[in-house]
């Protein structure tokens, strides 16, 4: 498959488009991130749609912040957030400066480097568990903070770029509520992924914390 497929880098028009229609359209493409170790390559099979200020659900909803500052600047490029005191989550900005939309990359196959990726994904019983949903996706990768507000699309030595790849026809494409969305943002159904691919992360409804007594 990573033979026959496009290596040709996504330009950036490619992401300055709306968010609705970039989600589905990252599915099949490459990321590769070069890493001190060599290169792991991930074939995008599941990702979540966040509309800026459209979107109770999206980081963005109530304007700009330190955290998400990167949202609202050029399409293409990466957003980390760190969730949970524990993972870091990546996400690739979408549409025209200041709309801060994004696509949250949420599994993928690793299709080159997966020796790399094994060694910071010690609990993967097998090689379809290790980017099987965001945290681990980032952390297979060796993705955080550091990375944050990274150009994608950038010419010359990146740490990360994405590739064309081979886009998902559509009537492979499924779609349905995003994972762990509470309030008003739990009825878009905007998350999208590859039918029958086993990276796919399992879906989870949002389950509200309880408080201690």
């Amino acid at each position: 498959m990573i033979a026959t497929t496009d290596r040709t880098p996504l330009p950036r028009d490619f992401f300055d488009r709306p968010v609705l229609e970039v989600a589905p359209d990252l599915l099949g493409r490459l990321l590769v991130r070069t890493t001190p170790e060599g290169p792991i390559t991930l074939r995008v099979t599941e990702v979540e749609a966040y509309d800026g200020g459209n979107d109770p659900g999206s980081h963005a909803y109530r304007g700009p912040t330190a955290r998400n500052g990167v949202m609202f600047g050029p399409p293409g490029h990466v957003y980390v957030y760190f969730t949970y005191g524990m993972w870091h989550c990546m996400n690739l900005v979408c549409g025209p400066q200041g709309v801060a939309s994004a696509v949250l990359l949420r599994a993928g196959e690793i299709v080159e480097g997966a020796e790399h990726a094994r060694k910071r994904r010690l609990s993967a019983r097998h090689d379809k568990e290790l980017a099987k949903g965001p945290a681990r996706l980032a952390t297979a990768l060796d993705v955080d903070r550091a990375l944050d507000g990274t150009d994608a699309c950038a010419a010359g030595d990146t740490p990360l770029r994405i590739l064309r790849g081979a886009a998902i026809p559509s009537d492979q494409v499924r779609n349905g509520p995003r994972t762990g969305v509470s309030g008003d943002g739990a009825v878009h159904p905007w998350r999208y992924w590859v039918a029958d691919d086993p990276t796919v992360s399992p879906y989870r409804a949002h389950v509200p914390r309880r408080r201690r007594s």
